[in-house]
């Protein structure tokens, strides 16, 4: 079975206290739940380390929103896996629409990422999506191969099972609007069949692909309830612990694996 993941990626949100405070009223939350989803949390670089300390003994992982692909150097103001990997963190988020629309992250830019985190022994939740304009225009297929492709390219078979693809319609971060569950399942299916084409068809099954775009606690149970869809990234309703709780409590999935 594949493994189910609720990830919460609080952008530029949050500093040490509101972190603290957030993973301390999330974990009371949580507090005799046992959860299908395994969840993970990443806050913004500054509030690592205290998130780390506070994740201790829990079921819950830390995950990091972005890395560097260079093990080191004059790279000033950058991040890399060993830093990471040194204060517990275990996902590190790669290719997110946002880095790619403001940051001008390329795909080749993806690929080199996730081939640095998965050889560093951690984890990588790849972001795929398309804009509304290429929605509208047809594109949408298109740029889900084009970019499943090139952020999976660099990867060996054993590497892809360090990988997560999320699928992210630009159009709905952020937005209010999401993708109907219908939307959602047949994006997955085309994403999953083209991991099947590069990999095969076992390990396109065995990877767990999240949905990411305006999730809500409103809207969660229906688009998880989808047969390819496998967890959720989630950006503005995991910045408050409720909110956040109730949409890792509506997975209707079963135990994982």
């Amino acid at each position: 079975m594949r493994k189910k993941i609720i990830a919460a990626n609080w952008k530029m949100n949050k500093d040490v206290k509101e972190t603290s405070d957030f993973i301390s009223q999330f974990r009371e939350l949580m507090k005799g739940y046992d959860c299908p989803a395994e969840v993970v949390i990443c806050p913004p670089f500054t509030a690592l380390h205290v998130a780390a300390k506070l994740l201790e003994g829990t079921e819950f992982k830390l995950g990091a929103q972005n890395v560097h692909y260079e093990s080191d150097g004059a790279y000033t103001g950058e991040i890399s896996t060993r830093m990471l990997k040194s204060i517990g963190v275990h996902y590190v988020i790669v290719g997110h629409s946002e880095r790619r629309q403001y940051f001008r992250e390329t795909d080749e830019i993806a690929s080199k990422k996730v081939k640095k985190v998965v050889s560093s022994d951690l984890k990588a939740i790849l972001c795929v999506g398309e804009t509304l304009e290429e929605r509208d225009s047809g594109a949408t297929e298109n740029v889900l191969e084009r970019q499943t492709r090139e952020g999976l390219s660099k990867l060996s078979i054993e590497e892809l099972s360090s990988v997560v693809l999320a699928y992210e319609p630009v159009w709905a971060i952020g937005t209010g609007r999401n993708a109907t569950p219908d939307q959602a399942q047949d994006a997955h299916a085309f994403i999953r069949s083209i991991v099947a084409k590069m990999f095969g068809r076992e390990s396109a099954l065995n990877i767990t692909i999240q949905y990411g775009g305006s999730v809500r606690p409103e809207n969660s149970a229906h688009l998880l309830s989808q047969p390819d869809v496998d967890g959720a990234l989630v950006g503005g309703a995991s910045l408050k612990p409720d909110s956040f709780a109730a949409i890792v409590k509506s997975c209707p999935f079963g135990k994982t694996a």
